[in-house]
């Protein structure tokens, strides 16, 4: 079953890797979204794909790349867009 997701991550996770984490993940897992830093400090997250996968990935962004320390993940529910387009770094 295809679910999607937005998450708002805060903490430590702007200038240590964190977008090219949840991209590469996203790759391997076949999320499709995107990820974007937020002015606030915070990155934001749209997630997308099989139940399976996008439960993967959200364990993934809610713990980060080293050196990156998520303080609190804000997760909501999203409507499943018609895909295909990948996930990319915003």
């Amino acid at each position: 079953m295809k679910v999607a997701r937005r998450y708002l991550i805060s903490g430590r996770v702007q200038g240590v890797g964190f977008r090219y984490f949840a991209e590469a993940f996203a790759s391997r897992e076949g999320v499709e979204g995107w990820v974007r830093n937020l002015p606030d400090g915070r990155v934001e997250v749209a997630a997308q794909g099989e139940a399976e996968s996008v439960d993967r990935f959200e364990r993934a962004v809610r713990h980060g790349p080293p050196g990156a320390r998520v303080d609190h993940v804000d997760a909501f529910d999203d409507v499943p867009g018609s895909g295909g387009a990948g996930f990319s770094v915003r």
